[in-house]
C-alpha cells in the first residue's frame, strides 16, 4: 500500500468514527497534575454531552468524578473493558459498554462508549431484577449500596423521611462521612468482614441525619456476590424499635464478641466448618492460626482489667488491618485471636504470620504510656493436618502450646510429635476413669448472693479433679473428655450422690435451709431415667425437693417435646431448675415461656465489660427484664467488680455470683463461713 492509499484510508477511518451515531467516542491526556484534557470527540459524543459536561476541554466534575476509576485503573498500553458500566448525568440514569486504551507513550488514551440503556432486552431475569428494585424502593427500612471502596452509588426514597438526605446529595459520597467518630471504628469492622462474604450486624450505630443530629441505628451489612467475588455491600438501616430491641441484641451477641466487636467462638466454628466444606470442592488450602498474647496476666494484674481491656481492643485493631477478603478475625476467648486464611500455600501463611509477630511488637501507647508486647502463635492448615474442625483447632492450639513453650513470640506449625508433648487425651481419660475410686474428686461450692439483702441462701456446686499424674486438671479440659467417652454419666451420678449426702448432713446438724445448684450435662438431660434418678435420691436422703436445683444448659434443649417432658417430670418432683450460660444459644429464646422454668443465669460473657462497655450493659439489663416479664428469677454469673454489683442491683437483678463475692471453695470453707443454725 503507497502512501496515498494509506492516507485515504485514514481519512475515511477518521469520517468514519466521526459520523458514528451510536458510539460515543473522544480522546484524552492525563497531565502531570493528574487532570485531564480532552483532544477531540466524535459527533455523537458531542451531542450526548453538551455544554454541561465538556467545557473548556475539559469533563464537568459531575462525569469525571464517575469515570474517574475507569481512567485511574488503566495501564499504558493496556485495555480496560467494562460492561453496563452505570453513569448517573442530569439526574438520568445511563448503561454504557466503556472501552479506554492507551494509544500513545505521552499519556494518551482514546474512549468508547456504547450506549445500551434503551436497548437492555427484556426477558425474565429483567422482570426478576424489577421485582428486586421495587423491594429496595419501597422497602420502610433505608437501603444503602456501596461499592468496594466504601463509595454510596444508590439510596432508596425512605432515606429523605428517616434521615432527610436527598439521593443525589449522598451519590458518590463516602458512607463514612456520616458515621459518628464513636461508630466509626466498629463500624469499618463490620465492613471488613462483611467484604469477606458474610452478613453482618452492627447494634447501635450513630448516622448524622442532614440537620447534623445523629440516630441511632441498627445496621445490617450484607455482600453483593457476582462471579464468587464481592462487589459491593447493601446496608440495611433501621431505627432501633423497642419491640424488637432485646432479640436483636441477644442474637448480635450470638457471633460477636462485644468487646473487640470481632467475630467470636461460635462464629469461628461456623465459618470454619463451611470453609473446609468450599475447600474440599476446590482442593485448596485453609490456614488455622493461633494467636496468643505472651505475659497478658501480668498487664492485667499491674494495670486492672479496664486497662487490660482497651490493651486488648487496641491489639483488635491492629490485627483488624489484616482482615481481607481471604482471611477472617476472631476473638477465641481472653487473650487469644485465630485468624482463618482462605487458599493461602504454607508460604504464604507464614509470611502472613510474620507480618502479625511483627505488628504486635510495635509499642502500644496506654494512657500515655508505651507498652510493649510480644505473641505466640500455632498453626494448623487443611488438609494435611485434619479434614475436621474440631481436630484442625486442637491441633493449631498444640503448636501454640509447644511455641510457648519453646521460648515464646514466634510462631510453629503442627507437627506430629507434638502429640507426644501435648496432653495425652487418651491417657488423662484413663486417669479419669479411676478418679473417684482414687478419691481424686471434689465439689467446690460457690455462694450466690441476694443482691438486695447481702443474704447468701444458695450456693453452686462445682466438679473438681485433682490427679496424681497431670496434677490440677481444669474442668474445661476433663468435662469435654468426660462428655465424648460417656464417663460424664458415671461423673454426674457421683455428684448427685455428693450434693444430696451433704444437704442431709446439714439438715441433719440442724443448719438452715438452703438450695444447692449442680450442672447437668446434655448428654445426662437426655437420658430415660434422668428424672428417676433425682426423685430416687431425693426420697433416699428425705430431702426437701426445692432444696435442689438443677442446671441445664440452652444447648440441651434443642427437641422441644422432650425437653418439656423432662422438665416437667421434675416440675412435678419438687425441684428448682434453671438456664445455665443464658444467652448463648438464641434458638431456644422462643421456647422461653413454655418451660417451667424458674431462674434465668446470665453468662458470664454479658457480664464482664457491662461497665465499661454501654451495649454489655444493655444486653444484661434486656436479659433481666425478659425473664422478670416471664416471671423468672435471674442469677448473674462472673461478677467480678463492684460497679458491675451496682448495675445489676440497678436493674433489680435478684442474685449474683463470681470472684467479687467468693471463689468457688471447699466444703469446709462454706461450713465455717457461710452456715449456721436456725
Amino acid at each position: 500500500m503507497n502512501n496515498n492509499e494509506q492516507l485515504k484510508k485514514n481519512n475515511y477511518l477518521v469520517d468514519m468514527i466521526h459520523e458514528q451515531q451510536n458510539l460515543l467516542t473522544c480522546l484524552f491526556k492525563k497531565n502531570k497534575n493528574s487532570t485531564y484534557t480532552i483532544i477531540y470527540t466524535n459527533k455523537a459524543a458531542t451531542n450526548f454531552w453538551g455544554e454541561a459536561h465538556i467545557k473548556n476541554n475539559t469533563f464537568s466534575e459531575e462525569l469525571l468524578s464517575q469515570l474517574l476509576p475507569l481512567f485511574t485503573s488503566i495501564k499504558d498500553e493496556q485495555q480496560n473493558v467494562n460492561s453496563n458500566y452505570e453513569l448517573l448525568l442530569n439526574d438520568k440514569r445511563y448503561t454504557f459498554d466503556i472501552s479506554i486504551i492507551a494509544i500513545e507513550e505521552k499519556d494518551i488514551y482514546g474512549m468508547m462508549m456504547y450506549d445500551k440503556t434503551n436497548q437492555l432486552p427484556i426477558n425474565d431475569s429483567s422482570k426478576i431484577t424489577d421485582k428486586y428494585i421495587s423491594l429496595i424502593e419501597n422497602n420502610i427500612d433505608t437501603v444503602l449500596i456501596i461499592d468496594q471502596v466504601g463509595i454510596i452509588q444508590y439510596a432508596n426514597k425512605i432515606i429523605l423521611k428517616v434521615f432527610g438526605y436527598e439521593e443525589k446529595t449522598l451519590l458518590h459520597q463516602p458512607i463514612e462521612q456520616y458515621i459518628s467518630e464513636e461508630s466509626l471504628r466498629n463500624f469499618q469492622l463490620i465492613i471488613k468482614q462483611t467484604m469477606s462474604g458474610y452478613s453482618t450486624e452492627m447494634q447501635n450505630c450513630l448516622i448524622q441525619h442532614e440537620k447534623g443530629h445523629f440516630i441511632s441505628t441498627y445496621l445490617k451489612a450484607i455482600p453483593i456476590i457476582s462471579g464468587g467475588t464481592v462487589k459491593g455491600l447493601h446496608l440495611v438501616l433501621r431505627n432501633t424499635i423497642s419491640d424488637s430491641e432485646e432479640q436483636d441484641q441477644l442474637f448480635y451477641l450470638v457471633y460477636h464478641d462485644h468487646l473487640t466487636g470481632l467475630w467470636n467462638r461460635r462464629a469461628l466454628k461456623e465459618h470454619l466448618s463451611e470453609n473446609i466444606k468450599q475447600a474440599s470442592k476446590t482442593n485448596s488450602e485453609i490456614s488455622i492460626i493461633r494467636i496468643d498474647l505472651d505475659r497478658f496476666k501480668l498487664i492485667n494484674e499491674s494495670l486492672g482489667y479496664t486497662s487490660g481491656d482497651e490493651l486488648l481492643k487496641k491489639i483488635a485493631d491492629r490485627l483488624s488491618l489484616y482482615i481481607d477478603k481471604s482471611s477472617n478475625l476472631y476473638r477465641q476467648s481472653g487473650d487469644e485471636f485465630v485468624f482463618l486464611l482462605k487458599g493461602k500455600t504454607k508460604d504464604e501463611t507464614s509470611q502472613f504470620a510474620e507480618s502479625i509477630l511483627t505488628e504486635l511488637a510495635k509499642p502500644i501507647y496506654l494512657d500515655h504510656q508505651e507498652y510493649f508486647g510480644t505473641a505466640s502463635i500455632g498453626i494448623s492448615m487443611f488438609p494435611y493436618d485434619g479434614q475436621k474442625q474440631d481436630e484442625l483447632l486442637l491441633k493449631a492450639d498444640q503448636a501454640l502450646y509447644v511455641a510457648k513453650d519453646r521460648g515464646r513470640a514466634h510462631y510453629r506449625y503442627f507437627q506430629e510429635q507434638m502429640n507426644l508433648s501435648f496432653p495425652n487425651e487418651a491417657l488423662m481419660e484413663s486417669h479419669l476413669r479411676r478418679a473417684i475410686e482414687k478419691e481424686e474428686l471434689s465439689i467446690h461450692y460457690q455462694p450466690q448472693v441476694n443482691l438486695l439483702t447481702g443474704e447468701i441462701n444458695s450456693f453452686e456446686a462445682l466438679l473438681r479433679w485433682n490427679n496424681r499424674k497431670f496434677g490440677y486438671v481444669s474442668p474445661m479440659h476433663f468435662i469435654p473428655i468426660a462428655e465424648k467417652s460417656g464417663i460424664i454419666f458415671k461423673l454426674g451420678d457421683w455428684v448427685l450422690e455428693e450434693v444430696c449426702s451433704q444437704l442431709k448432713l446439714w439438715q441433719d446438724k440442724g443448719y438452715r435451709m438452703v438450695r444447692i445448684a449442680m450442672n447437668i450435662s446434655p448428654q445426662q438431660f437426655k437420658q430415660d431415667n434422668f428424672a428417676s434418678k433425682i426423685r430416687e435420691k431425693i426420697n433416699k436422703y428425705n430431702l426437701l425437693p426445692s432444696s435442689l436445683e438443677v442446671e441445664i444448659t440452652e444447648s440441651a434443649m434443642t427437641d422441644l417435646q422432650d425437653t418439656f417432658t423432662i422438665l416437667k417430670e421434675l416440675k412435678d418432683i419438687g425441684v428448682v431448675i434453671s438456664i445455665d450460660d443464658f444467652g448463648t444459644g438464641y434458638s431456644s429464646l422462643s421456647y422461653l415461656r413454655k418451660y417451667p422454668i424458674d431462674i434465668i443465669k446470665i453468662d458470664q460473657s454479658f457480664i464482664k465489660d457491662m461497665e465499661t462497655d454501654e451495649k454489655s450493659a444493655a444486653i444484661a439489663t434486656t436479659i433481666i427484664r425478659l425473664a422478670h416479664s416471664l416471671g423468672m428469677e435471674v442469677i448473674a454469673e462472673g461478677v467480678e467488680k463492684d460497679t458491675q454489683v451496682e448495675i445489676l442491683k440497678a436493674a433489680n437483678c435478684q442474685k449474683a455470683q463470681g470472684f467479687f463475692f467468693s471463689r468457688p471453695v471447699p466444703i469446709e470453707d462454706i461450713n465455717k463461713s457461710y452456715m449456721n443454725y436456725y
